[in-house]
């Protein structure tokens, strides 16, 4: 009985599908538990908010079978430290740093970096928002703490700033709004490392790092010294935006950071009118970039007005409908990094206790 149970189950297992990846829950790691009476599964991912979706797709798909339909699926997740690129060691309070780069300035990049921070924390992860956009940081207007400043306890590190949930720290915190980052790129440098090793991080599942446009000085320092444990490249449909996140790919493959897939910003465009979409800027290029280099598109993204409105007014979209065919959108990009992340080779650094030898005197 057991066995015919176990066998419907992988089936129907394999029926069921992930909103945000596609991927099937047989797959994804969804088994029977030991004692045969009840599916278990554990996401390396949060999905706080998301588990009544995963639950109604597993009852869509058993609900024609009183055997599976009174077999519960129990979900639990936890998230886990991840390999990162060369010898480098984790930074204390952070168990993944996630990159959001665009070697292209104006698609987004910013706006998608602080809505998958806000994803992620609405799916129960402790996550924190560096602003390593030296020149040009936004997060702050973004997150509603303009003209809010970290405390330092001891003059030497930073608290961050809570915002929206979020532990955030930016030099545009730091500085005047109307001041000129009139700096070369070892002070540039210098102002990344003390961001994010100077401040004290407080046990954060993910640490989403808002990268300046480019492959300059930032990029080099962070392949070099940050513990980085995926990249996401944001770019627009248009041929221009396109090219350039080709060059930002080969620049996180020469230093040997994984890359966990593309987010195709702007998509199209909803009229207000009509409800007709438009593409704007082309469309299906982030899909066709993707697939050139076996990567997935992690999501596609409209033009939509509310998405400007809700981020210049410090409340970004995920943070205000998070329910919204909007919100929606921005947090299955967001769990669909995630997943790709949990996928990814276990860090396994300081899981064993140091052996000293000591030569006796």
């Amino acid at each position: 009985m057991a066995s015919t149970l176990q066998n419907k189950l992988d089936i129907a297992l394999a029926e069921c599908r992930i909103p945000w990846s596609g991927e099937d829950f047989r797959a994804a790691g969804a088994a029977l538990d030991d004692a045969g009476q009840a599916v278990s599964w554990t996401l390396g991912y949060p999905v706080e908010r998301s588990r009544e979706r995963l639950q109604a797709e597993y009852q869509r798909v058993v609900a024609g079978d009183e055997a599976l339909a009174s077999t519960p699926l129990a979900i639990d997740w936890r998230v886990r430290s991840h390999a990162v690129q060369g010898a480098l060691s984790p930074v204390p309070g952070i168990r993944n740093i996630l990159v959001v780069s665009s070697a292209k300035g104006g698609v987004g990049k910013s706006t998608v970096a602080v809505n998958l921070a806000l994803a992620l924390a609405h799916e129960g992860a402790s996550v924190g928002m560096l602003d390593a956009d030296i020149y040009g940081p936004s997060q702050p207007i973004m997150l509603g703490v303009s003209g809010e400043q970290p405390v330092s306890k001891d003059g030497k590190r930073f608290e961050p700033i809570e915002a929206i949930g979020l532990q955030m720290i930016s030099i545009g915190s730091l500085i005047d709004a109307e001041q000129p980052m009139v700096w070369r790129g070892p002070m540039v440098t210098q102002a990344l490392n003390q961001l994010l090793f100077q401040t004290n991080w407080r046990d954060l599942d993910y640490l989403v790092v808002d990268m300046p446009p480019g492959t300059g000085d930032i990029q080099l320092t962070l392949s070099q010294k940050v513990p980085v444990s995926g990249a996401i490249i944001v770019t627009t449909p248009q041929d221009i935006a396109l090219a350039d996140a080709l060059r930002g790919l080969r620049m996180f493959e020469k230093v040997n950071i994984p890359v966990l897939g593309l987010v195709e910003n702007m998509s199209s465009f909803a009229c207000p009118a009509c409800g007709e979409l438009t593409p704007l800027f082309g469309a299906g290029g982030g899909a066709q970039v993707a697939a050139n280099n076996n990567l997935p598109l992690l999501g596609s993204l409209p033009l939509d007005i509310r998405i400007r409105q809700e981020t210049d007014g410090g409340k970004p979209t995920v943070a205000a409908e998070p329910d919204s065919p909007l919100g929606l959108a921005f947090r299955d990009m967001a769990l669909n990094a995630a997943a790709r992340l949990a996928k990814r080779p276990r860090e396994y650094k300081g899981a064993f206790p140091q052996v000293r030898v000591e030569t006796p005197e």
